[in-house]
Order: C-alpha cells, then structure tokens, then sequence
C-alpha cells in the first residue's frame, strides 16, 4: 500500500507511515489532529493565533511552526522533533497531569518517549541529524489535498519533479484543491486542474502553466 501525505487546507501537511491514522478538526481558534493509530509526520504552517495540537492516546503535542513526528504504540507515546519546538501535555487517566500552563518544552532534535501506563516523567534524548533522517526515511507517495491552496499543491509536485507548475494567475492561489494523486502524477495533476471550472493550463517543454480561463 502506499506511504500517503496529506496537505490540509492551512497548507500544513502530515505524513502518514504505513498503518498510521489521522483525524483532524479546525476551528477558528485551534487546529487539532488526532493521531489514532502508527506514526505520522507533521509539519505545521505557521499561525500564531491557532496552536497545532496533536493529541495520542492522552498525550497533547502543541506546536505553532514546527515539524515533528508521533509515533503511538501500545504503551508509549514518541514525539521527535525536527524544527522548531513543541509543547509536550501527559492527560492519561491515572496519572497525575503536568500543570496545564507548563507542559514540557521539548526543542528540534530531540525525542520524547511518555510512557502511557506509567506515572514517569518523560524520557527527553538528543537524536543526531542521521538518526532522524533515518527514522523519517520513509518516503510518501500518494498527495492527498484537503481543501489546500493551490499555490502550496504546486509547490509539493515543483520539489520532487523535473516538471514544474507555474501559477501565471497570482488569483489562482488560494483554489481550494480536493484530490488524491501520486506524488510523481505530474500529469494527472495537470489533467486534474485543467478539468477545473475556469482553469486553463499551457504546456511548455518541462513547464505547465496555469492560468484563469479568459
């Protein structure tokens, strides 16, 4: 089955290991995901004014800008930090919860493990730049937009293929884009916005232009 990525309409995106699943649900105030099952890899568009929070099995992973991974297995939640800093919250049953307003400030390379049956404060570790790379080398295929902007689509095929989308039509950036569509479909994905009411694209050599429909 393929590796999936999914960009989500506040154009963060989260990346899901075989076996990993996700829900989410934004509101004006907050932006919320649960992390149900496996390891996902989120990185989190910056806004200030709605925390990005990542919730496991009792554990809250708070994050404004930043990219982290989960990973929720049957007895320990795992939070590496890859950009930026997160704000790590134990809420399990039976355990005694950290102070809301003082969660664990857990910063880029570093990995947490919280233990979920256990009263143990989290176990806090550096993680070298090769032990990352190597822990999230698990490369996704399938782009799955949720009502992203058309301007961060593009920008997902534009870093991994030699043909490159060019928005003409600075208007066009904001379309909301609803598909699923390996990450390697440049075609498909022209295909896709071409059949768009009031899109038109152009072919040039390794180019693909969009543009309104005149």
């Amino acid at each position: 089955s393929e590796l999936q990525r999914r960009i989500l309409e506040d154009g963060s995106s989260v990346e899901l290991n075989h076996g990993a699943a996700v829900t989410t649900a934004f509101t004006a105030a907050e932006r919320r995901a649960t992390l149900v099952s496996g390891e996902a890899y989120f990185t989190v568009a910056k806004d200030p004014a709605r925390p990005f929070i990542v919730h496991a099995r009792g554990v809250d992973v708070r994050a404004v800008g930043t990219a982290f991974s989960v990973r929720l297995d049957a007895t320990t939640v795992e939070v590496l930090v890859t950009e930026g800093k997160v704000g790590v919250a134990h809420v399990a049953p039976n355990v005694p919860a950290q102070p809301e307003g003082n969660p664990l400030q857990l910063d880029a390379g570093h990995r947490a493990t919280v233990s979920l049956d256990t009263a143990t404060p989290p176990q806090v570790v550096p993680v070298s730049p090769q032990a990352i790379a190597q822990q999230l080398n698990w490369q996704p295929q399938l782009l799955d937009f949720s009502s992203a902007p058309l301007a961060v689509a593009i920008a997902e095929f534009n870093r991994r293929n030699r043909v490159q989308f060019i928005l003409a039509d600075a208007q066009l950036a904001a379309l909301p884009i609803v598909a699923s569509i390996r990450s390697d479909n440049t075609e498909g994905f022209a295909r896709f916005l071409a059949a768009a009411p009031g899109v038109e694209i152009e072919r040039r050599g390794a180019e693909i232009v969009i543009r309104r429909k005149r």
